[in-house]
């Protein structure tokens, strides 16, 4: 299995809202998120100029990512969906797997210290539990 990888990023608020009042990400604030798409596939399946997917490819997730979450409040963007990194996560794995069949992870980090990854157990199957 070879992989690739290629790493975006983008600025946005969020709130936190189900946490206690008292902890500090219950209050709006932002982040620099990195978001780091994986791609995989099996050695007999590289394109025929021997690549995963043409990192070209991906332009169409910056500009998704940059029109949809860049500057933007994240509570209002993942329409009601708790914005945790863990939960951006999922939601773009989400979106973006039918586009990009090889998409086999999502990281995200919104500290150059912290690191949420949504891996599926399977293609098409449901999560480990």
């Amino acid at each position: 299995m070879l992989t690739i990888t290629k790493e975006f990023h983008f600025s946005a608020s969020h709130v936190l809202d189900r946490l206690p009042s008292w902890h500090p990400c219950a209050r709006m604030h932002g982040h620099n998120y990195v978001v780091v798409l994986e791609l995989s596939a099996p050695r007999d399946a590289l394109t025929e100029a021997g690549f995963v997917r043409d990192y070209r490819e991906l332009d169409a997730f910056k500009k998704w990512m940059d029109d949809t979450l860049d500057h933007r409040h994240l509570n209002e963007a993942m329409g009601g969906v708790s914005p945790s990194a863990e939960n951006l996560a999922v939601w773009i794995f989400d979106l973006w797997s039918e586009r990009l069949p090889e998409l086999t992870a999502v990281r995200i980090s919104e500290t150059p210290k912290t690191w949420a990854t949504y891996r599926p157990a399977a293609r098409g199957g449901e999560d480990a539990p």
